[in-house]
């Protein structure tokens, strides 16, 4: 665990040192914005679900979103309880509020991969499209400094495996 830590941290710091520009200081809070509740994805989802054609692949574009929500937010954060960057290390300067919840998954992170896993799964073109902002949407989390890779990376493969569930059980009742 301790190496995990300190690689996490270590990342951290080189897109903090690295990576920070004027421009990207204006664009990863509006990014980042787009992940907030599922913001971006539950729009997407609602438009699907309103659609006729497309209402199944809403159905299991929401049912991946209450999934992950379940389990990242409402189970896994508070059994891990990890504090955020922000916390653990309170020098680093941010741009935005740091939040206040647990941090470990990163619920951005997991939403934005199980929205994308569906459609990346349904509609290749436009699942590409979805594909690229959930990544745009992880990094800004560590580019914001709300996040450790780790927290990261759990969330992406969290909302993976509930894209892959709710597919499943959509296909197989719906």
């Amino acid at each position: 665990m301790h190496l995990i830590q300190n690689l996490d941290t270590n990342l951290l710091i080189f897109i903090q040192e690295n990576m920070h520009t004027a421009l990207m200081d204006k664009i990863m809070p509006v990014i980042t914005f787009m992940g907030s509740k599922g913001l971006v994805w539950v729009c997407i989802g609602a438009l699907l679900l309103i659609n006729k054609k497309h209402r199944k692949v809403g159905i299991m574009l929401a049912l991946s979103l209450i999934l992950v929500t379940i389990l990242g937010e409402g189970i896994i954060k508070h059994v891990v309880q990890r504090t955020r960057p922000c916390v653990d290390i309170p020098t680093m300067k941010m741009i935005i509020k740091g939040p206040t919840t647990y941090s470990f998954p990163s619920g951005h992170t997991a939403a934005s991969f199980a929205a994308a896993g569906v459609l990346m799964s349904n509609f290749k073109k436009y699942g590409l499209y979805a594909l690229i902002l959930a990544i745009l949407i992880a990094f800004s989390r560590l580019y914001l400094f709300v996040h450790y890779p780790s927290d990261v990376f759990v969330g992406m493969i969290l909302g993976l495996i509930c894209a892959k569930i709710s597919s499943m059980i959509v296909k197989k009742f719906v």
